[in-house]
């Protein structure tokens, strides 16, 4: 048994969703949300973690990471987890992080995926797209589609994943997974094969650049379902992020061609539950014939007020998702605003339904009912002195100008100091409204002694 299997078992055991290992620090595991060394375990030095880290990757990972010093692959303990792992390399030596993918796939009904989710995974042909920044849960919502699918209908399911995740049992369904690197050389490679394997659903586990996304979109075109990820935060974003990928003469064939294939996106980010756990607050594009008309013209700014007025299709927006956790107690008030895209559009939400928000922990004010609530004042900054080692901070204060001349008069011999004319004496100012009232052309008279310095120009200006 490998040594880093007891990690794997304690990780398992405390519910933990990913193990950070890091050269020259504690192991840490993520246990709902928040990164907590593990106490028991010792600090690993780079030679020590090289060693761990060997033991369990394979052949040609190893050898991939001693080339580019980053790679990824699926390590398994029978009868406990699957985990996603990545090795990388930095500035104290190799590290890496392991995602735990439970044995057992969650179903739609655990994860509580709302109706029109479950709908798009009834459809015969289109483009479904999960989005999220990574570690929102993308690859177990699609996970649980996957699943609804498998246990409902009778149809041919490939996979194309970098690497296998979850692993799914067939069911109803003929299923066959694909490993990138493994299985086949990319995405691309493997779903332009996919279209002669006679699949019904196809699901691509990353889009990653141009030329898979635009085979996706034609698979979706000639009559197959495909499922696929980005890593953006808004339904309208991804949509954007989709037609950004083509050069510019082809974003209007695109546009077109994604209006008719796109059926729906889902975009999710996970929030900390009340007491412990994580939750996922789902926005939910369901593709109509308005969204489509505003994807057609390319008027994808149009795609937030459509899905305002969807909301019987099953339409939401990441905010009323936020809002809706908050109000059932699941998550904190501060966490969804943390986790809000458009964090005003939230206080206004929550100043309607009598929330209050504590934004002390976040540094921004202290509790307040939004959004009536002024901000408190900023609080001081830290001296930097404090915090960074051998650097000192001036506090410079305004220069009084009086003060600086009696100084220099004082610590200067007044015989060193080069002889100037006395000063004329000043005149009070006038008001700004009096000066107001000059003519433009007329200026005011020059002080005794001053010098125009145009004035040899107006000498030789001919006459």
């Amino acid at each position: 048994m490998a040594w880093i299997d007891e990690l794997f078992k304690k990780m398992v055991e405390v519910g933990a969703s990913d193990l950070h290992m890091t050269s020259g620090t504690r192991p840490c595991f993520r246990n709902s949300g928040d990164i907590l060394p593990i106490a028991e375990c010792p600090e690993l030095s780079a030679e020590q973690m090289q060693q761990v880290l060997y033991e369990i990757t394979p052949e040609r990972n190893r050898l991939e990471f001693e080339e580019c010093n980053d790679s990824d692959f699926a390590y398994e303990i029978v009868g406990l987890a699957r985990f996603r792992a990545n090795l990388f390399r930095d500035r104290n030596g190799p590290g890496g992080v392991f995602r735990q993918i439970p044995s057992e796939v969650l179903s739609a009904e655990k994860l509580n995926l709302p109706k029109p989710v479950l709908d798009l995974c009834m459809l015969s042909k289109g483009l479904v797209v999960v989005t999220g920044p990574t570690g929102s849960g993308k690859s177990t919502t699609l996970a649980a589609m996957i699943d609804h699918i498998n246990r409902t209908r009778t149809d041919h399911i490939i996979t194309i994943e970098d690497p296998i995740e979850f692993v799914h049992q067939q069911k109803k369904c003929l299923i066959n997974q694909r490993e990138v690197h493994r299985h086949t050389s990319s995405f691309k490679r493997a779903l332009r094969a996919a279209l002669r394997e006679d699949p019904d659903i196809v699901l691509v586990g990353e889009m990653r650049d141009l030329e898979t996304i635009e085979i996706a979109i034609e698979t979706a075109e000639t009559g197959h379902l495909v499922f696929g990820t980005l890593h953006t935060n808004t339904a309208p974003s991804t949509v954007d992020r989709i037609i950004d990928q083509f050069p510019a003469d082809r974003q209007n064939q695109i546009r077109t061609m994604l209006s008719s294939s796109l059926k729906g996106v889902v975009a999710q980010t996970l929030c900390k539950r009340k007491p412990k756990g994580r939750v996922a607050a789902l926005e939910v594009l369901i593709v109509n014939t308005a969204v489509a008309a505003n994807i057609r013209e390319g008027k994808t700014h149009g795609i937030v007020s459509a899905m305002q007025m969807g909301g019987k299709l099953g339409m939401r927006l990441l905010n009323d998702s936020l809002l809706e956790l908050v109000k059932t107690g699941q998550v904190d008030a501060s966490e969804a605003y943390i986790k809000a895209v458009n964090k005003d559009d939230l206080m206004t939400k929550f100043g309607a339904n009598g929330i209050t928000v504590d934004l002390s922990a976040m540094g921004e004010g202290s509790e307040a009912q939004a959004p009536a609530a002024k901000p408190a004042p900023s609080a001081p900054l830290p001296s930097a002195s404090a915090s960074v080692p051998g650097l000192q901070v001036v506090q410079r204060t305004p220069i009084n100008p009086a003060a600086v001349s009696a100084a220099n008069a004082s610590a200067i011999p007044r015989s060193a100091l080069p002889s100037s004319p006395a000063p004329a004496p000043q005149q009070a100012e006038e008001p700004v409204e009096r000066q107001a009232e000059k003519p433009a052309g007329k200026s005011a008279a020059a002080p005794k002694g001053w010098v125009d310095p145009f004035e040899q120009f107006k000498r030789q200006r001919p006459g």
